[in-house]
């Protein structure tokens, strides 16, 4: 059995149904994540800002599952989810899937181990910026595939 399809299986992800507008409150809260990433980087708040960019990094690819009709239970499905449903599918570059769980373990240990500085906020901040500009770019090219 597959990891995506253990994800399935044990309802870590879901089959659904979604909407425009369910992506499109997505990709908000990607950007105005980034945006206050960015804020707390300026003001030397190296912790939060690194956990700041996780979380749209989190929006981002939370838009792009659901694009694909699947909503995630776990932050571990969902970079499951985005390797099998765009990685997988050539349309995701792996780098991506990579700078997602390197983003992914940046805020653990922040938020948890309280291990932060300035250059891993600042390389959260540059992968977040990249996979947003290209989360944007996949969504608005299946959007005129319609």
């Amino acid at each position: 059995m597959s990891e995506f399809e253990r994800c399935l299986k044990e309802r870590r992800l879901l089959k659904m149904e979604s909407s425009d507008k369910m992506i499109e409150k997505e990709l908000e809260g990607a950007r105005y994540d980034l945006m206050r990433a960015e804020e707390s980087m300026h003001n030397g708040d190296y912790k939060w800002s690194s956990v700041q960019a996780y979380y749209s990094l989190f929006h981002a690819a939370k838009a792009l599952v659901l694009k694909r009709g699947y909503r995630e239970k776990s932050h571990y499905c969902l970079l499951i989810a985005l390797k099998e449903l765009y990685v997988n599918t050539g349309e995701l570059e792996q780098e991506f899937a990579d700078n997602f769980e390197m983003g992914m373990d940046i805020r653990h240990e922040a938020d948890y181990a309280l291990t932060y500085d300035e250059d891993s906020a600042r390389i959260a901040i540059e992968n977040t910026r990249r996979f947003l500009h290209r989360t944007q770019t996949i969504l608005k090219s299946e959007a005129q595939k319609k």
